[in-house]
């Protein structure tokens, strides 16, 4: 899957504000849901169309290469289809939320499996002149700040996805991730000034 079909659901308005647009219209997922309460198998081949690009766009921002994006976006799908009866729709967006929720826990799972310290890392090169004002980045396309999140090690990527744009808690990313609450709080701070570098960098290179 292009980066560029992932990068029109994750931007950057500005610095630490990130805004995920991940929805289908209200009609469809109601369709959707009752077809499938039905045993309609044919709607979850349409639930996969509608929703499978948006959702490895979710995983994009916590899994950097693409062939293990496929594998937890399989396995994810299979509890989505497996799990869908006991879900309680709540109104437009609820599914969506839902089955981001799964995407989510099921790519922090692959991290702790296979880099089961990424978590608690620290880089040594985390610039400390890093301008406190947020940059400028309207210069600057959507595919180019995702790969600037991108480039963040996977603990610094994880805590910061998780923090700005699932709005949880030190305390629930701990819990999450299985680490301090503290370590969670330097993690992000680290991030953030990483994050910034590598956004000045990418500005630097349109001057």
């Amino acid at each position: 899957m292009q980066e560029k079909a992932l990068a029109g659901i994750y931007c950057i308005d500005t610095f630490g504000t990130i805004t995920v647009r991940i929805s289908f219209g209200e009609d469809k997922e109601r369709q959707i849901i009752q077809r499938l309460g039905r045993g309609d198998a044919s709607a979850m081949d349409d639930l996969y169309a509608l929703a499978a690009d948006k959702l490895a766009g979710v995983c994009a921002r916590y899994i950097s290469a693409e062939a293990d994006r496929k594998d937890i976006l399989q396995e994810s799908f299979i509890k989505i289809f497996t799990r869908i009866g006991s879900f309680d729709y709540r109104g437009h967006g609820s599914l969506m939320a839902w089955m981001t929720r799964i995407v989510v826990n099921e790519s922090l799972l692959w991290l702790r499996q296979r880099q089961r310290d990424c978590f608690v890392q620290t880089v040594a090169d985390v610039p400390d002149d890093v301008a406190d004002d947020p940059p400028d980045t309207t210069a600057l396309s959507e595919d180019e700040l995702l790969s600037a999140v991108q480039a963040l090690p996977p603990g610094y990527r994880a805590v910061f996805n998780l923090y700005v744009v699932e709005g949880k808690s030190h305390q629930e990313i701990s819990r999450l991730l299985h680490i301090k609450p503290d370590t969670s709080a330097s993690q992000l701070h680290r991030a953030k000034r990483l994050l910034a570098a590598n956004i000045y960098q990418l500005i630097r290179k349109k001057q």
